[in-house]
């Protein structure tokens, strides 16, 4: 391999001694050139170990200006929250925002990227569902659009990631609830449906022990994203075979906090943070829902207005600027305190 670097097409296309119009005729179609033209460009690419910038390839063919926004559940409130924010930042910079949801379905979002192709979008903000995600294909997709992951994190996919720091998140409320009574038991699903769950319990275990207190954790059954049935129906299981050796938890998202807080209700559980009440219950995200919960829901705000902003930004600079180098960039969540902790 040459120690030579190579910056543009034109570079390269000087030292492999093949004309510019050849090499890019090359990298739209490989297949578009001679046998013995495409060899000696793959030699070539070997020799200087030189990537086109795709993105700024797209940028020349003059796309247009539809920037795809693709989230996991558009019926859940907290993704509506988002995709809002994210689609008011498109519109700002001049794009056409077209929204997709994946609805769980990871077959489905590949049929959404494929549909997207022939739309050639100038660039796609992508809420991937995470675990579930034919990461293949996600990756492939996103060698050939502007892409800016969000919400959930592939490693090494797309041009950027913009998210939250989970396991900031539990930290911040296991602090707390460390600071104004017994420490908390975590409630989560034992099949997670968004791997920030996972970072979350992550979160929550080493705060614990750096707290010098033993974590606790309950796996709830069930899977999918009707997380307020699993709240309540597991809630229901743990409350009543004693589950809990203290009376503080933590639940891994509002929506699970929500069906917990009704098994407490229908079991005859007051809660909140005075005197008189059997058990404190928390919750992450600052659901849309969670100010208006009986009681209200004390948990950790996710930063929508700065990840909607980074996220488009980063997706804005890689069209109109070429500017590509990957980031991953993660934001703080805010602790709320409500009536339930």
């Amino acid at each position: 391999m040459s120690d030579t670097k190579v910056r543009n097409m034109e570079e390269f296309a000087a030292l492999s001694g093949i004309s510019r119009p050849t090499v890019s005729k090359y990298f739209h179609d490989p297949s578009s050139v001679r046998a013995s033209t495409r060899a000696r460009i793959e030699a070539a690419l070997e020799r200087y170990d030189y990537r086109p910038n795709i993105f700024a390839m797209n940028q020349n063919r003059k796309l247009t200006k539809n920037v795809g926004v693709v989230v996991p559940y558009l019926t859940d409130p907290f993704f509506a929250e988002i995709a809002r924010c994210v689609e008011q930042q498109v519109v700002a910079a001049g794009y056409q925002p077209t929204l997709y949801s994946a609805y769980g379905d990871p077959a489905q979002e590949v049929e959404i990227l494929d549909a997207m192709r022939a739309l050639k979008p100038a660039g796609v903000l992508l809420a991937p569902l995470g675990r579930l995600s034919d990461k293949a294909a996600i990756e492939k997709f996103t060698k050939d659009v502007p892409t800016v992951l969000f919400d959930s994190f592939l490693p090494d996919t797309g041009i950027a990631f913009v998210g939250s720091n989970n396991p900031q998140f539990a930290k911040l409320m296991v602090d707390y609830l460390c600071r104004t009574g017994e420490p908390p038991c975590f409630f989560e699903m034992a099949t997670p449906a968004n791997p920030n769950a996972n970072r979350r319990r992550q979160g929550y275990i080493a705060a614990m022990e750096e707290l010098g207190h033993e974590p606790v954790i309950f796996k709830a059954e069930g899977t999918g994203w009707q997380f307020e049935d699993i709240g309540r129906r597991e809630g229901h299981r743990a409350l009543t075979s004693g589950a809990f050796p203290t009376n503080t938890v933590l639940c891994s998202n509002d929506r699970l906090a929500i069906g917990f807080l009704t098994a407490c209700y229908e079991l005859g559980l007051r809660v909140g943070r005075d005197k008189d009440s059997a058990i404190r219950v928390a919750g992450q995200d600052d659901h849309p829902f969670s100010r208006f919960t009986c009681p209200p829901l004390t948990t950790i705000a996710q930063d929508y207005e700065s990840v909607s902003r980074r996220a488009a930004a980063t997706l804005f600079g890689a069209i109109e600027a070429g500017e590509t180098e990957a980031e991953s960039v993660f934001f703080e969540g805010k602790l709320v305190m409500r009536d339930s902790a």
